[in-house]
């Protein structure tokens, strides 16, 4: 089973709003997800973002692979591999 970590859509139409998910790779985009570790909005100036920096490093070491846009975001929150 490959791991991502990637973004959940849960905002309203045309106001997006992000949570950061551990899901298998062939669930849908907003599908059931195993861990949730963050949330990310786009809207607020600045942006808002909170990760779990202890649960990204523990599922990056247990090698769940982050998408690129998750990738970026990470290293916004000072969080690497």
């Amino acid at each position: 089973m490959a791991v991502r970590i990637r973004l959940k859509r849960v905002g309203a139409k045309k106001r997006p709003f992000y949570r950061i998910v551990v899901a298998d790779s062939r669930a849908p985009r907003d599908g059931a997800c195993i861990d949730e570790i963050g949330y990310y909005n786009p809207t607020t100036d600045p942006v808002t973002l909170n990760v779990d920096s202890e649960k990204a490093q523990e599922w990056l070491r247990k090698g769940a692979q982050p998408s690129d846009t998750v990738k970026s975001l990470l290293a916004k929150a000072g969080i690497s591999k």
